[in-house]
């Protein structure tokens, strides 16, 4: 799934554009995070699954609210439980 960059300012409620290349760098850290952490192929993290665009702008809105000390063990946690059946093969 790939999360757009209007898509993550829409979430995040953020109109303005000097944030832009921040928040990209958090798209692409939530692909790779939601990716490793799910366990996903990639055809099911390009896949339109509604599971791992919520785990995405999850993260991406957990780092944006903790940009100074983001706990990636917290985040990790929350990203488990999120993903939980795809990490076990359910869907």
């Amino acid at each position: 799934m790939k999360i757009t960059l209007d898509e993550a300012k829409a979430y995040l409620r953020i109109t303005y554009g000097d944030e832009d290349a921040l928040i990209s760098d958090f798209i692409k850290t939530a692909e790779k995070l939601v990716s490793d952490v799910g366990r996903l192929t990639p055809e099911q993290s390009g896949s339109d699954d509604y599971v791992v665009k919520t785990a995405m702008l999850y993260t991406i809105g957990y780092l944006n609210e903790n940009r100074t000390n983001p706990d990636f063990k917290k985040l990790t946690l929350t990203l488990r439980a999120i993903l939980f059946a795809h990490r076990e093969g359910v869907i």
